[in-house]
């Protein structure tokens, strides 16, 4: 059983690492980290159902727990405080997408 365990911990940075490398998304290994620390615990609690397996996984819980709520919460520097200043009725927006509705001026 221990054997699995440790085996699920390696495959959890593993997996972490590759997710981040690849994706960038440092939020999602994380988190997926975490989820697979979770299961290992499980793993190692269910081969072992003594005090310290139990705590150790209460542990890993609660840590995936905080971690998670700290992932998510939004951060005071992301996205605009004010709405940009044309957002209503963009008049740039139509020329842009490739639409003529003003006359030129010549």
């Amino acid at each position: 059983m221990e054997t699995l365990v440790t085996v699920v911990t390696a495959l959890a940075l593993v997996v972490a690492v590759v997710t981040v490398l690849s994706t960038g998304a440092l939020k999602t290994g994380v988190r997926l980290l975490l989820d697979l620390l979770t299961a290992a615990g499980l793993i190692r609690l269910a081969g072992d159902p003594g005090w310290n397996g139990l705590v150790g996984a209460v542990a890993i819980i609660a840590l995936r727990q905080l971690l998670g709520a700290a992932l998510s919460a939004p951060t005071p520097w992301s996205g605009r405080q004010s709405p940009a200043p044309c957002a209503e009725d963009d008049c740039h927006l139509p020329l842009a997408l490739g639409r003529e509705t003003r006359k030129s001026g010549g």
